[in-house]
C-alpha cells in the first residue's frame, strides 16, 4: 500500500507553485530532509527542501519564466532559493558524492531520489514526498523514523569519513529525533574516529553545539559523547555531569531551553573561543560563569543582571550543589529586577567630589541593596 503524508504546507500555493514549475517542464519534484520527517514524526516543520532531476541552471530558467524569483545561492553544489509567495524554496539537483576529504565533498549530478539518497547522511533523513505527499522511501528510512532509530546511512564510518561533522550531528539528530539507546554501531564508529573534529573549523563545531544544546534534553547524548571521546576535542576541561541535573532544575523552574545556559554547566576554560561564539555570545557566557562563583545574593543578581539572566545564574548554582529549586530566591531576583537606586551623583556632590563620591554612592549601594531594596531617598541621605 502507497503511504502518504498530510501537511498543509504541501497544499500551500507557494509550494504547489514551486512543484509545478519543475512538474510541468517533465522533471522530478520531491520534497525531502525535515519536513517530510518532523511531518511524519508530528513535529513542527520549517523549511522547505526540493530535490529534483533538474539541473541548477534549468531550475532558474524555470523560475524566472513562472514569474518567482530565483537565487543561486549554492548554485556550485546544485542549490537555487526560489522564493514564491515571500516564501524561500531551497531546490537542490539530485547528488552523489564524487570525492570526499572529510570536510568537504565534491559531488556529480544525479538523475534519481535513490542515488541522491546513499549520499545522505542518516536513514531517517533520506525520505522523500512527491506533490501529493507520496511517500518514497529509497533506502527503508521509514521503518527507522518510526521505531526513532538513528541509524548512518550504509556503513557508519564511511559516512563519517565523508564529513567529520557528521559525528557531531549523529549526537545533535539523537536529542531531538532518537529513542532511548543510541545505535551502538553508529557510536563505536563516531568513537573510532573523534580524531577526525579535529578537521573541522570552529564554527562549523559552535553551530552544531548550538542546536544541539537547545534540544529538549540533550543531556544523554552530550553523556554519550563524553564516553566515546568527542565531548573533550570540542570542548576541552567540560564535563557533561551537571547537564541532566540542569535539564531537570529547568522542569522545576518551568524555564525554557537555553542552550547558552546549558553551555555554562559544561564548564572548561574557554567555551567561548573553542566554539567561537560571538562577542555578545561570550559577553553572556563569561557573566554566568562568573556570577555562579560569586557570593552575590538573588535580589541583587536580578537588580544587576536583570530577571532571565539572574535566573540562569540561579539554576547554574542550584546544579553545581545539586540542590532542588529554590522558588524563593527566583522570586527575589524578579523583585530585585524591578529595583531603581533611588540616589544620583548629585544627590550627594554637596558632600562629596572625585573619587569620594564614587565610594560614598557605592556604599549607599550597598546598604540599598542590604535592606532589601526598603531604603528610600531621605533614609539614604541621612
Amino acid at each position: 500500500m502507497t503511504e502518504r503524508i498530510d501537511a498543509d504546507w504541501l497544499t500551500d500555493a507557494p509550494a504547489r507553485a514551486v512543484c509545478a514549475m519543475l512538474t510541468d517542464a517533465g522533471h522530478q519534484a520531491f520534497f525531502v530532509g525535515g519536513c517530510v520527517r518532523n511531518t511524519l514524526l508530528g513535529e513542527s516543520v520549517s523549511d522547505l527542501d526540493i530535490a529534483t532531476d533538474a539541473r541548477p541552471e534549468r531550475v532558474i530558467a524555470l523560475a524566472r519564466a513562472a514569474g518567482l524569483k530565483a537565487v543561486p545561492t549554492g548554485v556550485d553544489h546544485g542549490t537555487v532559493t526560489v522564493v514564491a509567495g515571500g516564501r524561500p524554496f531551497e531546490v537542490t539537483t539530485f547528488r552523489k558524492d564524487v570525492e570526499t576529504d572529510g570536510r568537504r565533498a565534491v559531488v556529480a549530478f544525479a538523475d534519481t531520489p535513490e542515488e541522491d539518497a546513499r549520499r545522505r547522511d542518516f536513514t531517517m533523513n533520506a525520505l522523500y514526498a512527491a506533490p501529493d505527499g507520496t511517500l518514497v522511501d529509497p533506502i527503508g528510512g521509514l521503518p527507522d523514523l518510526r521505531a526513532r532509530r538513528l541509524r548512518f546511512i550504509g556503513d557508519p564510518g564511511a559516512r563519517i569519513r565523508e564529513d567529520y561533522l557528521r559525528i557531531l550531528r549523529f549526537f545533535r539528530f539523537h536529542a531531538w529525533y532518537g529513542g532511548d539507546a543510541l545505535d551502538a554501531e553508529g557510536l563505536a564508529a563516531c568513537a573510532e574516529l573523534a580524531e577526525g573534529i579535529r578537521e573541522l573549523s570552529r564554527e562549523r563545531i559552535g553551530h552544531e553545539m548550538r542546536r544541539l544544546l537547545a534540544a529538549p534534553d540533550p543531556a544523554p547524548s552530550v553523556a554519550a559523547m563524553e564516553a566515546a571521546g568527542v565531548l573533550m576535542r570540542v570542548l576541552p576541561g567540560s564535563s557533561s555531569g551537571r547537564l541532566a541535573v540542569m535539564v531537570h532544575l529547568e522542569g522545576e523552574a518551568g524555564a525554557t531551553p537555553v542552550w547558552l545556559r546549558r553551555l555554562a554547566a559544561l564548564g572548561g576554560p574557554d567555551p567561548a573561543e573553542a566554539l567561537r561564539l560571538s562577542k555578545s555570545e561570550a559577553r553572556g557566557l563569561a557573566i554566568l560563569t562568573e556570577a555562579q562563583g560569586a557570593d552575590t545574593g538573588p535580589g541583587e543578581l536580578g537588580y544587576r543582571l536583570g530577571a532571565e539572566a539572574a535566573r540562569d545564574v540561579l539554576l547554574l548554582r542550584s546544579a553545581l550543589m545539586v540542590t532542588p529549586w529554590d522558588e524563593e530566591a527566583a522570586r527575589t531576583a524578579r523583585h530585585g529586577a524591578g529595583q531603581s537606586f533611588p540616589l544620583r551623583a548629585a544627590d550627594l556632590a554637596d558632600r562629596h567630589s572625585g573619587p569620594a563620591l564614587g565610594r560614598a554612592l557605592k556604599e549607599a549601594e550597598a546598604r540599598w541593596i542590604a535592606s532589601g531594596f526598603t531604603l528610600g531617598k531621605e533614609a539614604l541621605l541621612r
